[in-house]
């Protein structure tokens, strides 16, 4: 399978060797080098993963980060001069997966794509229908999407992933270092802030009650599971 990743970046010399880098790798790579031909490109078509730099000649990077969240949960790889740490979580918090700061090695950013595409990739191999039927949502492991309503969350790749995680292993409780070595895939450290941020922040997309939540319980010592009765649909 032949991904499809947009670039959004207006320094066309870095766009030209990132294109190159990507296309080695067998990525098919659409580049934008302006917001008005960015915002063309999310609105036309669908991306397996975005790649985005927020400082934009005619464009504010994160009010695009918000548009592709409207339309899509593919992961979003921030690339950008940005290098605080205030400002990663800023761009985190509006949806972004990850952050690469300029400048980065190409073998990094092969590896960033290539894990982020892994994680919402985990169910590609199945060729059955799954959907999960959750209080008032629906899961579709198929579309990588959860809709109320048939309104479609603007949840990010992660917060899917724990999303995912939770619902299909509805009976299991997870302790916080297995969420970060399933959704990180990273055995050698554990992050408890990383977790507690995206899950508030999944908790309130899904209007979960932040000090008594409903939907995703916090079962004090071990972890976080399901509170509400599943039902899978095939």
């Amino acid at each position: 399978m032949k991904y499809n990743i947009l670039l959004i970046e207006d320094n066309q010399a870095i766009a030209q060797s990132i294109m190159a880098t990507l296309d080695e790798e067998q990525f098919q790579v659409i580049a934008c080098y302006d917001g008005q031909s960015a915002r063309q490109k999310i609105e036309q078509f669908s991306f397996d993963l975005v790649l985005l730099d927020l400082i934009l000649p005619d464009a504010n990077g994160e009010d695009l980060l918000q548009l592709i969240r409207k339309r899509s949960t593919a992961p979003v790889i921030i690339i950008s001069m940005k290098s605080s740490d205030i400002e990663k979580a800023i761009s985190l918090g509006l949806g972004a997966d990850d952050f690469l700061t300029k400048p980065f090695s190409m073998i990094e950013l092969v590896a960033r794509v290539k894990a982020a595409l892994r994680r919402t990739r985990y169910f590609e191999s199945t060729s059955q229908t799954f959907i999960y039927e959750f209080d008032d949502y629906l899961l579709d492991l198929n579309n990588f999407s959860v809709t109320k309503n048939q309104e479609i969350l603007p949840l990010t790749s992660k917060e899917f992933e724990i999303l995912k995680i939770l619902v299909v292993g509805h009976e299991k409780v997870f302790s916080k270092k297995e969420l970060y070595h399933l959704i990180w895939n990273n055995l050698e450290q554990e992050n408890d802030n990383v977790i507690n941020v995206h899950m508030n922040r999944l908790r309130a997309k899904l209007n979960d009650d932040q000090i008594h939540p409903k939907i995703i319980k916090t079962i004090w010592g071990f972890g976080y599971k399901i509170g509400v009765k599943v039902n899978p649909i095939k």
